[in-house]
């Protein structure tokens, strides 16, 4: 989950317009006057658009559990013996040109049109970063509802932007070393401003007063 939530942030900060839209998404459906709760989420759809769309270009696990073939079979035109060690690429799978049109672009309009009825959760077969199955991730749903909660409660209280004063701002948050492999985060300072602190005090009374009456 935190390896999503680093991706995500980085790719927002990377696309302020999508920030801003997501933003403008919970001003619109939740307020100003209150934190976003759990049952909001099924209305932020630019939101789930946006997590779906992190976990295609960067799962956690890009290849899936292993499996072993129990006897001999043919897979897709292909002679597997039995013994055979089977992989399940994730990572190509979700960046196939032949499913997703711009595989390597971020594009969370994606969800929202073409791929919209594509679910994370092991039955689209074109999108499997929990994998699918009776071994598919234990977690998914618990994963799911913390991601989009934390994400939610993030973009509703702080405006967040990278300092121009400090790093290569030409330069995007993800570096792709080509020859290595791996694709990771350029470190940069970043900031966040308070959108709401009359909703963050209030909460923090009712926390503190909670705690204070156990």
């Amino acid at each position: 989950m935190a390896n999503t939530m680093v991706w995500v942030l980085a790719l927002l900060l990377d696309n302020p317009e999508m920030l801003a839209k997501a933003q403008i998404e919970l001003d619109t459906n939740v307020g100003k006057d209150r934190l976003v709760e759990e049952s909001d989420i099924p209305n932020l759809k630019y939101l789930q658009a946006l997590l779906k769309e992190t976990l295609r270009m960067y799962p956690v696990g890009p290849l899936l559990v292993p499996h072993e073939a129990m006897e001999d079979c043919d897979v897709g035109g292909y002679f597997v013996p039995r013994g055979t060690g089977l992989f399940i690429n994730a990572w190509t799978i979700q960046r196939d040109p032949n499913v997703w049109a711009e595989p390597d672009r971020f594009q969370p309009e994606r969800f929202l049109t073409t791929n919209v009825d594509m679910d994370v959760k092991g039955q689209s077969y074109e999108l499997l970063p929990f994998g699918s199955g009776r071994r598919s991730c234990p977690g998914v749903g618990l994963a799911l509802q913390v991601m989009h909660l934390t994400l939610a409660r993030i973009l509703q209280a702080f405006e967040l932007k990278t300092n121009p004063d400090v790093g290569n701002q030409t330069r995007n948050m993800y570096v792709n070393r080509e020859g290595v492999g791996k694709t990771y985060i350029e470190s940069k300072e970043m900031s966040g401003q308070s959108r709401k602190p009359k909703v963050e005090r209030r909460e923090e009374r009712r926390v503190i007063g909670r705690v204070v009456a156990e």
